[in-house]
């Protein structure tokens, strides 16, 4: 991994330990899996291809596609392949913004 993504991962796990001293340990329900997700999904990922088509895609295309994709997910392990790559989106995309920083 580079040093940016190591940056970005010890963010999240500082922002993870604050959680957790609020709130403890939380064991609720996914919530995923309906009908309404699976239009949601099914509508980002056409968005998505359009807008790179279009040549505008963004960030946000791509992380709202992988957070629906997941939101439509029942099965747990198929929902957990989701996140992780919905969260790997948003890694790369606070890196992009980090690097607009650095850049600027």
């Amino acid at each position: 991994m580079t040093d940016a993504t190591n940056a970005v991962l010890a963010d999240i796990a500082t922002e993870r330990a604050a959680q957790d001293a609020i709130f403890g340990e939380q064991t609720l329900p996914d919530g995923t899996g309906t009908h309404t997700f699976y239009r949601e999904a099914h509508e980002h990922r056409r968005m998505c291809d359009r807008a790179f088509e279009r040549g505008e895609g963004t960030f946000r295309h791509v992380f709202l596609e992988e957070v629906y994709e997941a939101m439509a997910e029942a099965d747990p392990a198929k929902l957990r392949a989701e996140l992780v790559q919905a969260v790997a989106v948003g890694v790369k995309w606070i890196e992009a913004i980090d690097r607009r920083s650095v850049d600027a």
